[in-house]
């Protein structure tokens, strides 16, 4: 993803600009405004050497009048009003996008009843047939005046970026994937909150609090506890090669920079933009269209990796049509299309939408634990009998203690900290 500035060593007390100048909120309550100050190290402070850095818009205030403004501000805490409207709707919003990440999951679930011999072509009907939805919405926007020609002139190669981390996310994931066993890859893709925590701090400068931290980590071992419900992992990953392991978590690594990158888009198009806010159709318009373009490139590996030869996927995704829309005589154990399909694909935009909208008015982060609150939730669902699914499974009461771990995790990450003056805790 790129950055406004040319070199990080050179910057490398300067932080990104995560605080967002409009008097937006984070999650749990804190109101954060200081995005003017620039601490030069002492290493830069010589005559000779600053002459040679140039000012950085990112990072520099028009006028300091301006600041001292929003300090004074910042400073009525909880009383203002744009505190308490921007906590609903981040409230709101989250609820609503994990409300969306459960019934993704469960459609998903669904849609493989009918699909169970075509995941792989469902996958790429999604990955390519999302940029032509996110485009004609975008286009759409555009000629209504909600996208402007400043937004679309955004530079090109942080979308690039995101794309193509996003798909060597898809492409590490799916090769670990296969050398895996199944318990152990949702257990090893909880990494993906740890990555961003780390992430976030290095590249958008931010500062996590010990409650905040120690949230998060609970959060990820509560989904780690309901998934594996009692199984043990270790005696799972006994006779697996390094690599493997190695493998899934580069794949969370992959994913979390993408998120991180995003979230930098938003808050740095606050500047570009003159403090107008960055439509979020720009973002996934772009972003889904770059990762569809190395998707392509990496589909002879990725068909390989599905068991499929590259030669034979023609024929492959030929029949995986015929079963999505369950059209042909020759079609059989396609029952619940295309109408199941159809619903995830639904579902699964919507939620698209939905978690990069938290990533933008909150944070990466606030966006991960809002979609691990749904897991529990969507095995529960899964575990009574649906359409499709009659039989009920049992659910093990390592699955009830992990969930118990979760929310306390989200209960400790939302604890509102005493503001502390010079304080950038997010």
């Amino acid at each position: 993803m790129g950055f406004s500035y040319t070199s990080l060593s050179s910057f490398c007390s300067l932080q990104f600009p995560s605080h967002r100048p409009q008097g937006r909120t984070n999650f749990h309550g804190q109101t954060t405004l200081r995005f003017c100050l620039v601490a030069m190290p002492n290493s830069l402070q010589n005559p000779k050497l600053r002459r040679f850095l140039r000012p950085n818009p990112l990072f520099t205030c028009n006028r300091k009048l301006d600041y001292l403004s929003l300090r004074a501000h910042a400073s009525n805490g909880s009383n203002s009003p744009a505190y308490s409207s921007d906590t609903k709707l981040i409230v709101t919003a989250s609820a609503f996008t994990a409300t969306l990440a459960i019934a993704n999951r469960v459609l998903y679930k669904l849609a493989l009843v009918p699909m169970k011999e075509y995941p792989f072509f469902l996958a790429q009907l999604t990955t390519f047939g999302y940029v032509a939805i996110y485009f004609s919405i975008l286009y759409i926007r555009y000629r209504a005046g909600i996208v402007t020609n400043e937004m679309l002139a955004l530079p090109k190669w942080r979308f690039m970026a995101i794309g193509i981390l996003e798909a060597l996310g898809v492409a590490t994931g799916m090769a670990a994937g296969a050398m895996l066993p199944g318990p152990t890859i949702p257990i090893l893709s909880q990494t993906f909150l740890v990555w961003q925590l780390a992430f976030s701090t290095f590249l958008l400068g931010r500062r996590y609090s010990f409650n905040q931290i120690a949230g998060c980590l609970l959060v990820a071992t509560g989904v780690v506890v309901a998934v594996a419900s009692g199984s043990d992992a270790g005696q799972m990953l006994s006779g697996v090669e390094f690599k493997w392991p190695a493998l899934m978590l580069a794949s969370s690594a992959f994913q979390a920079v993408a998120s991180i990158i995003k979230e930098f888009i938003f808050t740095d198009a606050l500047t570009r933009l003159n403090g107008k806010s960055l439509d979020l159709f720009v973002v996934n318009s772009l972003g889904s269209g770059f990762q569809a373009l190395f998707v392509l490139l990496f589909l002879p590996f990725l068909s390989k990796m599905k068991g499929i030869p590259f030669g034979q996927l023609p024929s492959y995704l030929e029949s995986g049509a015929g079963c999505f829309l369950n059209f042909g005589a020759n079609q059989s154990g396609c029952d619940g299309a295309p109408l199941l399909p159809l619903l995830y694909i639904v579902a699964n935009l919507a939620f698209n939408i939905s978690v990069l909208n938290v990533v933008k008015i909150s944070s990466a982060v606030v966006s991960s634990l809002t979609v691990m609150l749904s897991v529990p939730v969507s095995i529960y669902i899964l575990s009574l009998p649906l359409p499709y699914l009659p039989e009920a499974t049992s659910l093990s009461p390592h699955f009830l203690f992990g969930s118990a771990i979760l929310v306390s995790g989200l209960i400790l990450y939302n604890i509102p900290q005493p503001a502390k003056q010079g304080s950038e805790d997010v």
